[in-house]
């Protein structure tokens, strides 16, 4: 990114095959849908290019770039007046592995939408966390830098996700559990 900062545009092609794959993961995982992700990937990079002088060497560039993608989903959300959408957590269930039973695989078919409608049911700042710690496996200390706050206010999101997470699961599964009786 210094080299581009310096006036090598070229090298931002290096750095879109670099990064646009995890960048459209992470822009996935907020929207939920592809062609907004595709579109915001674009905006992330145009954005690269216009404020380039603004990078500096002092963090790294992946959380600067996030930062950006920040602001493009912030700016897309203003524009259009539609919040988060759905969360496709199914992408993630062959994490859990091994081969199932057709009755485990109900089971964790059903689990898998319980947890979806409780992902959607978190606050947009939670979701975010959650995502970016668990789904985009990035560390405490670079959520921090992206969202300009300490590693521990980070650590403490993320335990208040988890727990806001854990509650409407909860809520949903014995809801489920009740329309069974």
């Amino acid at each position: 990114m210094l080299q581009v900062k310096a006036g090598d545009l070229d090298k931002m092609g290096l750095l879109f095959e670099r990064y646009h794959r995890p960048l459209f993961g992470f822009l996935y995982h907020m929207t939920g849908d592809t062609q907004t992700s595709e579109d915001l990937v674009q905006n992330v990079f145009y954005r690269m290019l216009k404020y380039r002088h603004t990078f500096t060497a002092e963090g790294e560039f992946h959380t600067w770039m996030y930062h950006l993608a920040r602001n493009v989903i912030n700016d897309s959300y203003r524009q259009n007046k539609h919040s988060m959408q759905h969360y496709a957590i199914e992408n993630y269930a062959e994490r859990v592995g091994g081969g199932l039973t057709a009755d485990e695989e109900l089971e964790k078919k059903q689990e898998t939408e319980m947890l979806q409608r409780a992902i959607d049911k978190l606050s947009p700042e939670h979701k975010e966390v959650l995502i970016m710690s668990r789904y985009q496996e990035l560390k405490y200390e670079e959520i921090a830098a992206i969202l300009n706050t300490t590693e521990g206010a980070i650590k403490v999101r993320v335990h208040r996700a988890m727990n806001e997470l854990k509650k409407h699961f909860l809520k949903i599964e014995n809801g489920s559990k009740a329309h069974e009786l």
